[in-house]
This record gives C-alpha cells, structure tokens and sequence, in this order.
C-alpha cells in the first residue's frame, strides 16, 4: 500500500531530524520541533483531505480491484453503471475521517520509522462540512431625483424562493446573508387580493394605491398590483411535463431527495390522461428513468419516483440536455410544455459552466419548452444559478422546505405556476417633476432594464401564470414636502410639466400573449387624486414585508423604524388568512428580531 501524502511529509521531517548531531542542545531541539510542528499545520493540514481520500482510494483499489473488474459495477438512480473509480471516490469521500490508518508490519527501518511518524502523527479535528451556498450579489436601489432621471423601467418577477429560503434559515436559527433576500420576492410570496380581469382577452388587470410612507411620514408609498386572469383547472391544456430530478450524493439528507419525492408525489396525483409526464435523473450521469407516460397512469409515475436513489455527483448539464431532448419527443402544440429541475446546489461535472447552461436555456425557451427550478435542502444550495435559469428559461423558481411549501407551489398555485398568460411583461413609470421631486424603486435591483430595452420585443422580461398576481412599490418624495434626501445639480436644468401638473406619473406595461412576437401595451395616467391619508390593509401589509427585508437585509431605508414597528403594522392588517401564511410570517418577524438584536446569531456563508 502506497503511504499517504501527510504520512510521508511527517516521515521525512522525523527522520530529517534523527539524522541530526546528538550534541544538539535542547533549546535548538525545540525550536526544530516547534519549526516542523509549523510546517506541518500550515503545509499538510490543507492536504489532510486529500491525504485522506488517496488512502482511501488506494485501499479499495487494493481490496476490491478484482471484484469491480469480474462483476459490473453498481447501477445509480438512472439505471446507469457506476465504474470502479467513482466507486473508490464515492468511498473515500463517506468514509469516517476519525477511520484509523491500516495497521503496517515494521519490516525494516524505514517501515519502523513510517509506522512511528504515522502514530507520532498530529490528530486532526474532523473538518467543518463547508457551506458553499450562492447568492448573487445586489445593493438596493438608489434614490433618483426625477427632474434628472425622470423614467424608471424593469421586468416584473413572480418567483417566491427567496422568501422560503430565508424562511428555512431562521427556522434554524441562522441569520441569513443579505444577498439571499429578494424584497420583490418576499412581496409577492402572498396573495394581495387585487381586481382581476374579466376575460382572457386582457390577461391582467393594473391596480394603483399612493399612501404616506410608515416609516416615514412624509414621504409615499405607491403601490402597482397586476392581477392575472385565473383559469379554472378543467381548462388548462395539456401538460407535458418533464422532471429533471438531482440524484447526486448530496442528496440523501431529508431535506432533499426525501422531501422531493413526497413534493412530486403530490404534484402527480393532479395529473390528468391528457396530460404526459417524463422523468430523468442525473448525478454522475444523465438517464432516462421514466418514458413519456399519460398522467393517469400513477403506478407507474410513482414507482419510478420511489425508485430515485441518491449517490453520485452532479452532471447537470448533460441532464438538462436529456430532459429538453425529451421534452421535445413529447411536445404538445398549444399545450404546457415544461422542465421541472429540482436540485439542492452546483452542477459539478460535466457542462457545468453557468454561461453555457444559460445559453442552452435560452435557446430552448424559444423552442416552447419552459424552465422551473425548484431549491431543495442546505449546504450547497446555489441560488444564484437557479434563479437565473428560471428567469432565461421563461419560468419561475421556488425554494421547498418542507411539504407545506412543497403542495403550496405544486397544488395550490399549480395553474399559476405550469399556464403561462401574458410573457415579457415589462413596466416603466415616468414621473411628473413638477409633482414628484425623488422616487426609490424597492427591489426588482437584478430586474433592471434600460429604457430603450422597454420598446424592444427581442428584449425577455418576467411571464405571469394563469392567476398570479405581481405587486411593485415605489417610495416617493413629493415636491414641497422638504423631505428630499438628495441635492438638485447645481448646473442640472429645471424641468415642469405645468400642463400635466395634476398627474404623478405615467404608468406603462408591455407584455405578449402567448404564441405571439409582437407586445401590445397598457398605459394609465397617475393621478394627484390617489393620494390618500391612510393606507389600505394590502399596501400595509406590503409595507410591513418590504420593511422586513429591509432590516433583513440592515436596514438602510428606514430611519428608525424597528422590528417591533414591522410587527405592529403586520399585526393590523393581517385579514383574510385561509392558508395561514400571514399568521406565520409574524413568527418570522419574532425570529428575525431575535436574531438581530440578541446575541450574535450564526451566520450562513455567502
């Protein structure tokens, strides 16, 4: 058996120094001692999983060589084999790392003073798992005096993941990283109740409300709500839909594969006949797991769910070109046509390069094939990748930590989340500088567009599902308030619309029906008469959410508004709560506030 690396290092050093003169006196002999002793924590100790690994690697390539060569080797979740080396890497990667070293016979001096360095060897802690979670980074958005940037325009966004996600990491007493808080997402993870249209004629309908500020008294908060037309179930097309699912090693944890299965599981039991389902798992290796198959047919569908096992790292990338290949054979004209990825973190083999997994997606998302991504478990989970795949692939992503959340995103909010009504919708408000003098737009900061991006249909923007209904808000100065947080220019031109001096603003949205390359679009006039005294119970509970991400996120646009504020106005304007959703984001606001303002809570890594 070849030594291990770290084995080696402490050998030599150890024999390094036997060799040295005897008259040595101890003062030195300690300093060499405390030098080695250095040389090894700095030097080996980074090596020590390495080490670790090739020891392993290289007794199971002793013990077990013949038997992966006479018998073939173990099948994945995918039914693929898996070969004698990611046997060995699988292995030497479980393996206890307080295992002890293979006990050596002392057959010469060489081996004697092997064995000695390896017992006189330091013991190293068990490593920390490592916490490679990925969010992509975004500051808030800045106060803009409209006389100098009077248009603001960006894509609206329906995902929710940032929401849950955050929600799971005060569950577990850690205060989450900045970046992983999504205010537009947190908004829009509730139901704001807004008019909806009467017909799929116009797929949805525009809602404005303008109130004072709660933080701040003297400044207003305007609210845009876009409710979808919901179509009933019976109505929805035929599905066809395609679950990618993660069935790497990492996913053994409850949390993951476990919980993915019971989601799915729900999912299926809502299937019709007409609707068509294909299953594809990938961990070393892609493979089909489940054929084209009518929705009826459950037995089927759940066996092959049951089936998945984890074990395996990821190739992702030859996944998803299995599941769009597959997707394509069995595509519906005029139907739903949909991949579901469902993984917990990176794609680590294979093509894995996020800007090529982009352009694959984007090319598929003009073929009619849509793209969900669904988060699962802790650790890895890379955020960062799936919202941005959802968002080229024309579809949506949530995050799913536990059943609850997992039957709210696959059941409740099933027509939603597979119809697509209205896509490449996008919004863009000018604002009157005679009226208005400074506006903030809160979130939406990685939905930013450029204003000539508004007119431009080969621009992609946000899709609305069949009943969603999107909220934005907006914080403004009013001219003459004196409540303005940023200077005039000192050379900047003054500008006034006296014409149009009874208007806030001019509000737009784009958007195409689906199957179409043209945009139609919607403009309403904003009007002076909206300002109101006191919010309605919907603005106030989006105030109440955006607040809450805001000292999530440190509390930069808030003056001295608190965790106790948040919960007070949360408290009041609670109303309808069929599912509970609101009762338990004021547990999050309790959680939140005793992580922020108590003893130092343990932070996830960024």
């Amino acid at each position: 058996m070849r030594p291990s690396p770290l084995a080696l290092a402490i050998s030599i050093t150890l024999l390094a120094a036997c060799s040295q003169p005897a008259t040595r006196d101890l003062s030195s002999a300690d300093q060499q001692a405390q030098h080695e002793r250095s040389r090894v924590d700095g030097v080996a100790r980074p090596a020590a999983k390495a080490a670790e690994g090739a020891v392993a690697d290289a007794a199971l390539a002793e013990a077990e060589v013949d038997a992966v060569i006479d018998h073939p080797g173990r099948k994945d979740g995918a039914g693929n084999e898996v070969g004698s080396l990611e046997l060995r890497r699988e292995a030497a990667f479980t393996a206890p790392a307080s295992a002890p070293p293979p006990p050596m016979a002392a057959k010469s001096s060489s081996a004697s003073g092997l064995a000695f360095a390896q017992q006189a060897q330091p013991v190293l802690a068990p490593l920390t798992p490592t916490n490679t979670e990925n969010y992509a980074s975004h500051a808030d958005n800045p106060i803009h005096r409209t006389a100098e940037t009077p248009v603001s325009t960006f894509s609206i966004d329906v995902d929710t993941g940032s929401y849950s996600n955050v929600r799971r990491m005060l569950a577990a007493g850690q205060r989450p990283p900045a970046d992983a808080v999504r205010t537009e997402e947190m908004i829009n993870y509730f139901d704001y109740g807004y008019q909806a249209p009467a017909s799929r004629q116009v797929p949805f309908l525009v809602s404005t409300e303008i109130a004072p500020a709660p933080w701040n008294s003297r400044h207003q908060l305007l609210q845009i709500g876009i409710q979808g037309y919901q179509v009933p179930k019976s109505a929805i097309p035929a599905s066809n839909l395609v679950f990618l699912i993660d069935t790497s090693g990492s996913m053994q944890d409850a949390d993951k594969l476990p919980l993915l299965k019971q989601s799915l599981r729900e999912l299926v039991l809502q299937l019709r006949p007409q609707d068509r389902v294909t299953m594809v798992a990938y961990a070393g290796s892609a493979g089909l797991v489940l054929p084209p198959t009518p929705g009826d047919q459950r037995d089927a569908i759940l066996g092959a769910l049951e089936r998945l096992d984890a074990g395996g790292s990821t190739n992702g990338g030859s996944g998803l070109q299995l599941a769009y290949a597959m997707a394509r054979q069995a595509f519906i004209t005029g139907g739903v046509n949909r991949v579901l990825l469902a993984t917990d973190g990176d794609f680590n083999v294979g093509t894995y390069d996020q800007k090529s997994l982009e352009t694959m997606v984007g090319d598929q998302r003009k073929s009619g094939i849509a793209l969900t991504t669904l988060g699962f478990g802790t650790g890895n989970y890379n955020d960062a990748m799936a919202e941005r795949l959802a968002d080229l692939g024309n579809g949506n992503h949530a995050y799913v930590d536990s059943i609850q959340e997992g039957r709210k995103v696959l059941v409740d909010e099933l027509s939603s989340t597979m119809l697509t009504i209205a896509k490449d919708v996008k919004i863009q408000l000018e604002f009157n500088p005679a009226v208005v003098a400074e506006y903030r737009l809160i979130g939406y900061e990685n939905r930013a567009l450029r204003r000539e991006d508004f007119n431009n249909d080969n621009i992609d923007a946000g899709e609305i599902g069949a009943g969603h209904d999107v909220t934005a808000l907006y914080e403004i100065t009013l001219v003459g308030s004196g409540a303005e947080s940023v200077d005039p220019l000192r050379y900047g031109r003054a500008t006034a619309a006296a014409a149009s001096a009874s208007e806030i603003g001019w509000l737009r949205l784009r958007y195409k029906s689906p199957g179409e390359e043209r945009s139609r679009l919607i403009q309403k006039a904003l009007s002076r008469k909206q300002l109101r005294t006191a919010a309605s119970p919907r603005l106030r509970w989006s105030a109440a959410v955006a607040a809450y991400a805001d000292l999530l996120r440190g509390g930069g646009n808030l003056g001295a508004f608190s965790w106790n504020d948040v919960r007070t106005l949360a408290s009041g304007a609670v109303g309808d709560d069929r599912w509970g959703h609101r009762a338990e984001f004021l547990a999050l606001v309790d959680k939140a506030r005793a992580l922020t303002t108590g003893e130092t809570p343990i932070a996830v890594s960024q």
